[in-house]
């Protein structure tokens, strides 16, 4: 082991001269990385004009067509809700045109028997009410004879009382027989409007009697239930064995449509957007169960009772639609599309093209609001003035300009929810305008740029 001690002092003198040495070295890496870094920087920053480069799309030519999306579902034009309205137990169904048992699907006539309901009571009540309307008969009868017994008599109190009323209260008549002539024809006249009385109440009871057994027919016709009209069975709501109940509300047991070769389309469309939907306006709409196929349909009408459903306003819009080849069939959920404009050989550029905006500081110099000052950009009142003449929305797209970028207004017209009818006396078929900042790793650029990773040198 090497005692330092022991040499002379000039190796020690040595030793601490390199250990100087070295620091200095270090230091002057430090410093030289230092500058480095900035210089780095500086380029980065300076070197592209102070916002990097801009990935751009063209301006466009090309033919516009503007929609509404919507969603519904497939209804038939006219349904008949057919219900029960007496109380029983379901025992049989009746047959279809081809002679099958009636079900789901199934073809009927008007009048067609579609199911029977136990008419065992009802049955009973019909014969209870013929035994009544002929008591009634037979009483009617009864006092058509007895007013003729009344008028019989009173013909012969008549007599009676005109007799005495010529001999008078004398020797020949009595008094007394006077009084009982005169008696006798006044009870026969009593008698005789009691009897006209008794004919008029049996005649009324038999009517009332009819009318009874007119409603126990009527209910006893209703265990027959029939089709109204021709049409589809779309569902049945019973069984065999069922019993229904008509309460105050007629039991449903079928519901039938009356022909699906016109169909209906209930389509819930936003609030913002029903100021675009009127009557007679054509829609087109796919259903998931026929792929690739677009049915075509028009605005029927605009239901004016809004639903709302988690604070969004909706309206039901009916759309009218043939449906001669019976691939639509009832409930399919649809998915419209209703026209609001058709423009043809327009300038178009993408959405995203307007939603984008720079930096402060990525914009041309003489296109920067001055700090401390309120007045507009250039360009922005020339543009504001035609909003006025012509009442249409403005927008703003960006062109590059160096290293920076420059606005350029523009009149906004109709969109498809990808591309905008643009127009304005700057704007050229082919213009290239900004969509979004190249980022490195874009367009060939060594590496790849995560949209996760902090951004060096930006917001400042």
């Amino acid at each position: 082991m090497t005692n330092y001690l022991d040499k002379p002092p000039k190796l020690i003198d040595n030793l601490i001269l390199k250990i100087k040495a070295r620091s200095l070295k270090q230091r002057l890496l430090m410093a030289l990385s230092l500058v480095l870094a900035l210089v780095l920087a500086t380029w980065l920053w300076y070197g592209s004009g102070g916002g990097g480069s801009f990935r751009t799309t063209a301006v466009t030519r090309g033919d516009l067509l503007a929609t509404i999306s919507a969603t519904g579902t497939v209804e038939p034009e006219e349904v008949v809700d057919i219900g029960a309205q007496v109380a029983g137990r379901i025992v049989s169904f009746g047959k279809d045109k081809n002679g099958k048992t009636v079900d789901y699907g199934s073809v009927v006539e008007a009048g067609t028997v579609l199911a029977q309901i136990d008419d065992a009571i009802y049955s009973a009540e019909v014969s209870q009410a013929k035994a009544a309307v002929a008591q009634a008969k037979a009483n009617v009868k009864r006092s058509e004879a007895d007013l003729g017994q009344f008028r019989a008599r009173l013909f012969q109190a008549e007599r009676d009382w005109g007799r005495a009323k010529k001999l008078g209260p004398s020797d020949a008549l009595s008094q007394s027989d006077y009084d009982a002539a005169q008696s006798g024809f006044e009870v026969a006249k009593a008698n005789l409007n009691v009897g006209q009385a008794a004919v008029i109440q049996t005649k009324d009871a038999v009517a009332q009697a009819e009318a009874t057994l007119r409603r126990a027919s009527q209910n006893l016709d209703y265990c027959t239930i029939k089709s109204p009209v021709k049409g589809v069975i779309i569902d049945r709501r019973v069984n065999i064995g069922q019993t229904v109940v008509a309460s105050l509300n007629a039991p449903s047991l079928f519901l039938l449509a009356k022909d699906l070769k016109r169909m209906q389309i209930w389509a819930a469309v936003n609030e913002a957007d029903i100021g675009n939907i009127h009557p007679g306006q054509p829609v087109t709409f796919t259903v998931d169960a026929h792929p690739g196929v677009t049915f075509k349909g028009e605005v029927a009408k605009i239901r004016l009772n809004a639903t709302m459903t988690q604070n969004v306003v909706t309206y039901t819009v009916e759309v009218d639609t043939d449906n001669a080849d019976g691939r639509l069939i009832p409930y399919l959920t649809a998915n419209l599309k209703f026209l609001v404009a058709e423009h043809k050989n327009v300038l178009l550029v993408p959405n995203a093209a307007l939603r984008w905006k720079p930096l402060p500081d990525q914009v041309a110099p003489e296109f920067r609001q001055q700090p401390g000052k309120k007045g507009k950009k250039t360009g922005e009142g020339q543009a504001t003035a035609q909003k006025g003449q012509d009442n249409q929305a403005l927008g703003t797209l960006f062109v590059t300009r160096g290293g920076y970028v420059q606005p350029v207004k523009v009149r906004l017209g109709p969109t498809d929810g990808s591309l905008t009818e643009i127009q304005g006396p700057e704007i050229k078929e082919g213009m290239q305008v900004v969509m979004a900042e190249q980022q490195k790793g874009e367009n060939g650029a060594s590496g790849s740029a995560s949209p996760f990773a902090p951004q060096l040198f930006r917001g400042r």
